[in-house]
């Protein structure tokens, strides 16, 4: 409340307070309106991560509009990638990771950092069951990708308790729920539904940390689409638009007899609706997305990101596009 009064009383001076957002959803604080300007700081971006470790012209290249690189170049970046997969972009751990070269020291601060969250839980236990939220913190990543079900969050706890952890996550951040809906046409968030839905994390590295990965074991995987099902590669896309563009977060997914079809991402960007698939092999594999386009003769453009290198197939309305481009092709489509 005080910065109401150096508002008031102080004008020319400039502030700035930060602070996660747990203990102002969980704490009821009460907030001086109109009088502070509220900007949400999200993880360092894949860009900025490589800035930050010292690789400032990989940094521009996947800042460019997506194109076909060299051999050497790709693998540059798809390694950084897979070190991105697991540091993540918390700033403390980033920091750790370039002052220390040392995966233990960057897996200690995640710890540190998921600790004090929980901390936080016990902090404000009147406004929801500590537990409960602890149950969905833990659960959700495991969850990645895959519609979300408030039963398979936690265990002995009613729907509604469950929802109302969500949510509060949600409101601070943590986590952000993707919507699904229709691409039959703009806006998308007006057919999206509030029961079905997937999440996303705040964070690819506090992911890694909550989901238990074994390091070593995982990093010693080639292909990034592999690294925990898949479910990294798609924290990491969803992550990316999110920092790079106002539009929301949706996904198509269609139930029908003997036929489900979903594709991972929905956005809206220039008055157009891309879809965007993550996955690895050819075009022959991406069969909702290929109905998605058959279907839906207004939406006339795809990307779809994976391990794979550059390319483009205008007659089928496709992109492919390598995992580190996913910023860049979102800004530039």
């Amino acid at each position: 409340m005080s910065l109401r009064y150096f508002y008031e009383q102080f004008p020319a001076l400039h502030i700035i307070a930060a602070g996660s957002l747990l203990e102002f959803v969980l704490g009821d604080i009460s907030f001086p309106v109109g009088r502070v300007h509220l900007i949400n700081m999200s993880p360092m971006t894949f860009r900025e991560f490589l800035m930050a470790t010292g690789k400032s012209l990989a940094a521009e290249v996947i800042s460019e509009e997506p194109k076909a690189l060299s051999e050497t170049i790709h693998s540059l970046l798809t390694e950084e990638l897979k070190k991105y997969f697991f540091i993540g972009g918390m700033p403390e751990c980033v920091k750790t990771y370039v002052e220390t070269n040392s995966m233990q020291s960057v897996i200690e601060i995640q710890t540190d950092l998921i600790e004090t969250f929980r901390q936080d839980f016990s902090k404000y236990g009147g406004r929801t069951d500590k537990t409960c939220l602890n149950s969905v913190l833990s659960n959700v990543p495991q969850n990645i990708g895959q519609q979300i079900k408030y039963s398979s969050l936690a265990d002995g706890f009613t729907n509604p308790t469950i929802k109302k952890s969500f949510e509060l996550l949600e409101t601070a951040r943590l986590i952000s729920r993707v919507k699904a809906t229709s691409p039959a046409g703009l806006p998308l968030g007006a057919g999206s539904s509030d029961k079905k839905f997937k999440a996303i994390m705040l964070d690819i590295g506090l992911l890694s940390s909550l989901s238990g990965l074994s390091y070593p074991t995982e990093y010693m995987k080639t292909d990034l689409l592999a690294i925990f099902r898949g479910a990294l590669a798609e924290q990491f896309v969803g992550q990316e638009i999110r920092a790079v563009s106002e539009s929301g977060l949706y996904y198509w997914s269609r139930e029908a007899r003997n036929s489900n079809a979903e594709t991972d991402f929905l956005i809206e960007k220039q008055g157009k609706i891309i879809p965007i698939e993550v996955k690895s092999g050819s075009s022959g594999r991406l069969k909702s997305l290929h109905l998605l386009l058959d279907t839906f003769i207004n939406v006339e453009s795809a990307l779809v990101f994976s391990d794979a290198r550059y390319g483009n197939l205008p007659e089928q309305k496709i992109s492919f596009m390598p995992l580190y481009f996913a910023a860049a092709a979102v800004k530039n489509t």
